[in-house]
């Protein structure tokens, strides 16, 4: 599995504990071991500028998530497919204030936010309440699992 960062910010970020989260969400999700991932951190004025041209939002947002090949999690009885998952796109000045204003660390935020990421690559949305409470519910049980195997607070 090849995950790459790139931290476009002058934000210090714990980039192999980022590597380290995607890589449990993706083997949980059950992704093809070969599949590659992006994870790029940017600056408010870039997340702005992404937030706008695609999302046609104001204002620099959290998380944006840019599937390449549309894989989905891998089902029993039929193999992963191979293919490209796609790009994540991080905020971390805006994860700082999110994790400010929610009493955690921005370490937590920006895990959270990688595995909120992962899930709208594989096909996950929350547009609809029952797609929320899905998705929200898969995406709380990867994150407090995978803080638990590092022995992490928070879990």
């Amino acid at each position: 599995m090849s995950i790459d960062v790139l931290n476009e910010t002058e934000v210090e970020v714990d980039e192999l504990e980022l590597v380290a989260c995607a890589r449990y969400v993706l083997e949980q999700m059950r992704v093809h071991p070969q599949a590659d991932l992006c994870l790029r951190l940017v600056d408010e004025p870039a997340m702005e500028t992404l937030h706008v041209q695609w999302m046609d939002l104001p204002g620099p947002t959290d998380v944006m998530s840019f599937p390449m090949d549309e894989l989905r999690p891998g089902r029993d009885g039929s193999p992963p497919e191979e293919g490209v998952l796609g790009d994540i796109v991080l905020c971390p000045t805006v994860a700082a204030k999110q994790a400010r204003e929610a009493g955690h660390a921005t370490e937590e935020e920006l895990l959270l936010l990688t595995t909120h990421g992962i899930l709208h690559l594989l096909g996950f949305d929350h547009a609809e309440p029952d797609e929320e409470k899905e998705m929200f519910e898969l995406q709380r049980q990867l994150l407090l699992t995978f803080l638990a195997t590092r022995g992490r607070p928070g879990a």
